[in-house]
């Protein structure tokens, strides 16, 4: 799979507490990104999140902003929570973010139609001693669910 660094939210960005991601995209205007190819963020653990204490919990939002800080007029486009021990619904176990776990917040159709003109991820952790170590990338949803086969249909897990 090919990656754009324009198109990187994080690269290697350990977290400990809540943050927004190292980058964000700039659009240049309030504009459609995703017509004609669905679009997801791609986010892959690199440093498996901490579960010492049983009660750490890991939100991923993909927000828009009309500010690079993403806080003036700022709206949820996508969200992935997981949460550790038994997970409320719609909540993930956090057992899942080890190391090479790669997930995707896809992005609703249209939802970037309405967008302002800055993309970012904010990472929300709760918990006594949360930590986790992500890059996140945007991309088009197809490439995603493409990187995991080989050409002859085998799947890697």
């Amino acid at each position: 799979m090919i990656l754009d660094s324009q198109l990187q939210f994080s690269d290697s960005q350990a977290l400990t507490a809540t943050a927004l991601s190292t980058n964000v995209i700039n659009l240049s205007a309030d504009r459609n990104i995703g017509v004609g190819e669905p679009m997801a963020v791609m986010v892959n653990v690199e440093v498996a999140a901490d579960q010492t204490t049983g009660d750490e919990d890991y939100t991923f939002d993909l927000e828009t902003a009309s500010d690079a800080g993403i806080t003036t007029a700022r709206k949820l486009l996508g969200r992935r929570i997981f949460e550790s021990g038994t997970p409320a619904a719609p909540a993930e176990n956090a057992d899942l973010l080890v190391a090479g776990f790669t997930f995707a917040i896809p992005i609703p159709p249209g939802g970037l139609a309405e967008s302002e003109q800055y993309l970012g991820l904010r990472y929300t952790l709760a918990g006594t001693t949360p930590t986790i170590t992500v890059s996140a990338f945007l991309v088009p949803l197809s490439t995603i669910e493409k990187a995991n086969v080989y050409a002859d249909g085998i799947t890697i897990t």
